[in-house]
């Protein structure tokens, strides 16, 4: 069964944008909505390994076999000024994806499986990854503007 290699890819995704989220927040702490939203989803990410420890106690969980292609990697530093921030969110924006993706195909697994522990946790949190996204689409719009159009 491959399961423990997507479980992987997920455990390592959350952990990576937990650690993303609040480089994002510390990178950019004159912005107050980046600052405390950012600290919140960090919060979520981290809640949402938490939830799936179980889940990697039943099924097992493999590393990333596949470095060069399908991971995910933490910011690990922060853009300076506007555009810096409009390049970060963009960043985050990319990684929330392949969480968000990386949840839907758990979730193909989860209904094949009937296991009900699985998908409770995946409604949760896939649903508030969703959120995320939707944070950082919004906050890309805004940003946009001032990074692309007012003189540096």
């Amino acid at each position: 069964m491959n399961l423990a290699s997507y479980l992987g890819l997920l455990h390592a995704g959350e952990d990576v944008l937990a650690q993303s989220f609040r480089q994002l927040a510390d990178g950019h702490g004159d912005e107050p909505d980046v600052f405390h939203l950012s600290h919140t989803l960090a919060q979520q990410c981290d809640e949402h390994v938490r939830r799936l420890a179980p889940v990697v106690e039943r099924y097992g969980e493999e590393p990333d076999a596949e470095p060069e292609r399908f991971h995910a990697e933490a910011m690990n530093e922060s853009r300076g000024g506007p555009l810096g921030l409009l390049r970060d969110l963009q960043d985050l924006h990319a990684l929330v994806s392949f969480v968000d993706t990386t949840w839907t195909v758990v979730k193909q697994a989860a209904l094949a499986l009937r296991d009900e522990e699985l998908l409770a946790i995946i409604e949760d949190c896939e649903a508030q990854t969703k959120t995320q996204q939707a944070w950082l689409s919004t906050r890309l719009k805004q940003a946009a503007p001032q990074a692309l159009l007012v003189a540096s």
